[in-house]
């Protein structure tokens, strides 16, 4: 069974925010900051960050330490297309339940390899404007 962005949005409330940005005028702080403020859980993962909201920032998913990285349910990447791969590569093998691809991000062999290992994926969406439109 496919999932729908609906299911998704109502049965998983932790996602980790891979290119999280510690600037308010970037997108994925702004949907980021959205989706906290909508009772989602959320896992900072950037490198090149020490911490946004006050949560630690990760450099990777597997970097995360167990007890954090075992609560991720959505993986949800801000980062360019080609760059999502790898990520999906960690989203599977760190348990995740769904890729979420913001706007303008798609890799269709990631979304095939993610589907195969049972995640939902959702491509080049916004998961804000999804939360609004369904949740208001």
């Amino acid at each position: 069974m496919e999932m729908t962005i609906e299911n998704i949005l109502v049965s998983f409330r932790h996602i980790a925010v891979v290119g999280l940005s510690d600037k308010p005028e970037r997108p994925s702080n702004a949907v980021a900051r959205y989706m906290m403020q909508h009772g989602y859980s959320i896992y900072p993962v950037n490198p090149v960050i020490s911490e946004v909201f006050g949560l630690p920032s990760h450099a990777s998913l597997s970097s995360m330490p167990p007890e954090i990285r075992n609560r991720v349910e959505i993986v949800n990447i801000f980062r360019a297309s080609s760059e999502v791969p790898p990520i999906v590569e960690e989203a599977i093998a760190t348990g995740a339940k769904a890729i979420w691809m913001q706007l303008g991000v798609a890799h269709e062999a990631a979304a095939v390899k993610a589907r195969q290992a049972g995640l939902a994926v959702i491509e080049n969406r916004c998961i804000a404007i999804e939360h609004k439109k369904l949740f208001g």
